[in-house]
């Protein structure tokens, strides 16, 4: 570990207990240090680039925690994300259902213990922290923090096992440690950077598994999905498609990977039906599958804000939908966009947006570079980022909306990224090194051989 990492994680777990209110900075420094110890000892194990993995991981957990206590201090919750205010009141619902605190079929009951309500699975998630530990939303946040670090790493694995590059591997896992929106959604009591991290570690395992037979990497594959499903339903189906998509096709034609492939789908059929993943998705389909409940959503996201855009798009018919992708992947991919910031909380944004821009050539060379020479290994990467990003075009209509779920195809795109980085930096520095050569050349000629 780096001295000075090892140094800023003392400093921080004083901070943490000298402005939290103790027993909750008590618990927080003890969960949080026995999950980043095993998170350490698994990466180191998975990794031989040991010490690299060890501190990205401290250095995006250190930035996350930061973040954590500034807005926990303030009270910022509100301004930055008011969902976790959502998940801390359903969760607490729910322990005190559990100790008996709160009648069966009371409201609070009734709505907590709902499996059918979208993103159930963080209010389950959340009360079973608040039975064992009571009441905690600092130490809640900071479980996330530590998911949302441990992204970076898992980036690093996925990104390594893809195409065989250090330089890429590392320079994705950089991206998702420190990148602004990926510090800010996974800092706070929110969803999505347990998401992220569920996709890239499904990811992961869909290349392990494409090379060989693993039961535990099975196992992983069905838990992911699962808190896929828990946490974002829609986002299930597409990870489903891109993992069963790159199963078929697979990376290799020989009989003995067709009979693992075949035999890697139906153990995973069999792990989801036993977590009733398939009813959940069935029943889901049949509620939230219908168009016109889809526009009445979008909608109302489109105009219950003053970020909306494309307000008279309606996306209840195919045409509709199909109309609305241009403008909808406009504002998914580039959104806010600086001319149109009216506001302090958009305002803070614009040097990641400018940055993001930047990177945007580099992102299509890396996609280019990956179908030309990677195709069937980045077919699940491919398949799910380009269907999440068809599907947020079509029924995103808020400009915050957009700007916070893009993090769930970035987190993809900083690898086509650093491919696309790796390439140009490589290419400079062969045409530097020819450049030396010939400069030596000229500075000591090769006189030719002289007759006898």
């Amino acid at each position: 570990m780096d001295k000075f990492l090892f140094t800023m994680c003392g400093l921080f777990a004083f901070a943490i207990l000298l402005l939290i209110d103790f027993p909750e900075s008590a618990v927080t420094l003890t969960v949080v240090a026995g999950l980043s110890a095993v998170a350490i000892l698994t990466f180191r194990s998975l990794s031989p680039d040991k010490a690299f993995v060890t501190n990205v991981f401290l250095g995006a957990l250190l930035v996350r925690l930061a973040f954590g206590i500034l807005i926990h201090i303030f009270g910022l919750r509100e301004f930055f994300g008011g969902d976790a205010i959502t998940y801390s009141t359903r969760g607490w619902e729910l322990a005190q259902y559990w100790r008996g605190a709160l009648p069966a079929l009371s409201e609070g009951a009734l709505r907590s213990i709902n499996f059918s309500s979208p993103g159930w699975g963080m209010f389950y998630l959340v009360g079973s922290f608040f039975f064992v530990f009571g009441k905690a939303i600092f130490l809640m946040q900071s479980f996330c923090a530590v998911v949302g670090a441990a992204t970076a790493p898992m980036i690093y694995l996925c990104a390594k096992k893809l195409f065989q590059n250090s330089r890429v591997a590392r320079f994705s896992a950089l991206s998702i440690a420190f990148f602004p929106s990926f510090v800010i959604w996974s800092a706070q009591l929110m969803k999505d950077g347990l998401i992220i991290f569920l996709l890239v570690l499904g990811i992961t395992l869909v290349l392990e598994l494409n090379e060989r037979f693993s039961l535990l990497a099975i196992l992983g594959m069905v838990l992911a999905l699962f808190g896929i499903i828990s946490l974002r339903f829609y986002i299930f189906y597409m990870a489903a498609a891109a993992v069963v998509g790159s199963f078929v096709v697979g990376v290799s034609r020989s009989n003995q990977s067709i009979i693992r492939r075949v035999l890697v789908i139906a153990l995973l059929g069999v792990g989801l039906s036993y977590f009733g993943v398939s009813q959940t998705a069935t029943k889901n389909v049949q509620v939230y599958g219908d168009l016109s409940r889809l526009q009445n959503s979008r909608l109302d996201l489109a105009k219950s804000a003053g970020s909306g855009f494309n307000e008279d798009a309606d996306v209840s018919t195919t045409r509709g939908a199909i109309s609305a992708i241009p403008l909808g992947l406009a504002y998914l991919m580039l959104a806010p966009f600086p001319w149109e910031m009216t506001n302090f909380r958009q305002l803070i944004t614009l040097p990641e947006v400018l940055l993001w821009w930047a990177m945007i050539p580099l992102m299509i060379y890396g996609i280019w570079y990956a179908i030309r020479n990677k195709f069937r290994h980045a077919l699940p990467i491919l398949l799910f980022s380009g269907m999440l990003t068809l599907a947020y075009s079509i029924f995103q209509g808020n400009v915050g909306t957009a700007y916070r779920q893009r993090t769930q195809i970035q987190v993809f795109l900083f690898i086509f990224i650093a491919v696309g980085w790796t390439i140009w930096r490589e290419k400079r520095e062969d045409r530097e090194l020819i450049r030396k050569a010939r400069l030596r050349m000229m500075a000591n000629p090769i006189e030719p051989p002289r007759g006898v």
